[in-house]
């Protein structure tokens, strides 16, 4: 019987590796030496710290202004990885469930640009309306909040 669990905990270790794209060397996707994300600057060294990615936006706040109960309003978020290695946006969360995102899957390398959707749903919504969306990545710090804020009318 363990023989049994062993092969299959093997089988979906493998499957798991496989579909989570570990096996990618197209080029595009992320390099294990990507992914260091420290929490805080104690450890990383001030030479790491200097070839860190970083995370500029245009801007961080989008103001859709009146908006009509129901309607639903999508704003892209630009940014550029002004940072010396690849960018990666590992999640993003918002703060209600009416706001969705939608961030890049591939690695930003230094001086391109990219950005994220994020749509907002004004249905069963009124008044003055802002909803934020966390943006995890491998940058210092971690994590970068953009906002949208709407006032909401009824029809």
């Amino acid at each position: 019987m363990k023989q049994f669990l062993l092969i299959i905990l093997s089988f979906m270790t493998i499957a798991c590796f496989v579909s989570c794209g570990g096996g990618n060397s197209n080029g595009k996707g992320a390099e294990i030496g990507d992914i260091h994300n420290p929490a805080s600057p104690e450890g990383v060294s001030q030479k790491e710290n200097e070839n860190m990615p970083v995370l500029t936006f245009e801007k961080t706040t989008h103001d859709f202004g009146r908006v009509i109960q129901g309607e639903r309003l999508t704003y892209a978020f630009k940014f550029k990885n002004t940072g010396k290695s690849n960018l990666i946006i590992s999640s993003t969360s918002a703060s209600c469930g009416c706001t969705t995102s939608i961030p890049p899957k591939e690695p930003i390398r230094p001086g391109e640009s990219g950005e994220i959707k994020v749509t907002f749903d004004s249905k069963r919504k009124s008044g003055n309306v802002k909803n934020s969306v966390v943006v995890a990545a491998n940058t210092y710090p971690v994590n970068t909040v953009i906002t949208v804020t709407a006032e909401v009318i009824e029809p």
